[in-house]
């Protein structure tokens, strides 16, 4: 049986800026520790979370 373990993609927006990682509403048990993810405000850019390997991508 094969597992997906390829970390999502969460698109955002700039509204959601500025961006940290783990969101708030992760439940605590399941944490790591809170960063703030530096991405530039422009469309289409990308940033990879170091801890989780959580994918952003920043939208119109």
């Amino acid at each position: 049986m094969s597992q997906n373990t390829q970390a999502p993609v969460i698109e955002v927006r700039e509204t959601d800026l500025p961006l940290q990682c783990p969101s708030l509403d992760v439940a605590k048990w399941n944490n790591h520790p809170r960063v703030f993810l530096q991405i530039k405000k422009s469309p289409n850019q990308e940033i990879t979370c170091p801890y989780c390997s959580t994918h952003y991508k920043l939208v119109k």
